[in-house]
């Protein structure tokens, strides 16, 4: 049991498996999961095609002070995972770039949680990250929207993870990625009754 404080229904005992819940709202991703039919494909493509205008919505009025509310207890502000979308997202775009004009690229991996933690992850109004993602999000959507099987089974190394990742598996994973944290934010304005 954790002992949570602050202003929130939460507050008091929670369990580790609640604290879990928390984290991880859709639940975990799960390796190997690939997109691999058309439908399925689409599906994941238009998650990511909305994500801007989604998370643009569900962080439109918070405000500087709620910005700065964790979704969870030891978890990441409001502010700070709209950023972290902006960072991982511009990490992941190249990605498809790199698998689809290199043979088996190794990609660069990084500390998010170190990125998550720098002064404009932690202090910038989220603007300049949702402009991001507006941008980015209609490229990559575009691009994927676009390829054929061929290209979908092409991969690259994550050296984070020790193996390859085809874009059909990065395509799902980055779906997941997208609702996993619009749902940090979403039901965290559900919680606090924002």
């Amino acid at each position: 049991m954790y002992r949570i404080t602050g202003g929130s229904e939460l507050c008091g005992m929670m369990t580790e498996e609640a604290l879990l819940q928390l984290k991880y709202p859709i639940g975990r991703f799960v390796r190997g999961t690939e997109a691999t039919t058309p439908q399925r494909r689409e599906a994941c493509i238009a998650v990511i095609e909305a994500l801007p205008a989604l998370l643009r919505a569900a962080v439109e009025d918070l405000g500087d002070a709620r910005s700065d509310t964790p979704y969870r207890p030891g978890g990441w502000t409001v502010r700070q995972v709209v950023h972290h979308l902006a960072d991982s997202h511009g990490q992941g775009e190249p990605r498809f770039r790199l698998a689809l004009t290199e043979d088996g690229p190794t990609i660069k991996a990084y500390k998010e949680a170190a990125w998550a933690e720098l002064v404009d992850a932690r202090t910038m109004p989220v603007e300049a990250s949702l402009m991001i993602l507006q941008g980015l999000h209609a490229r990559w959507a575009m691009l994927m929207r676009n390829l054929t099987p061929e290209e979908l089974s092409r991969s690259f190394v994550h050296p984070g993870q020790g193996r390859s990742l085809t874009l059909a598996e990065a395509m799902e994973m980055y779906a997941w990625h997208s609702r996993h944290h619009l749902a940090h934010i979403t039901r965290l304005r559900e919680r606090e009754g924002w």
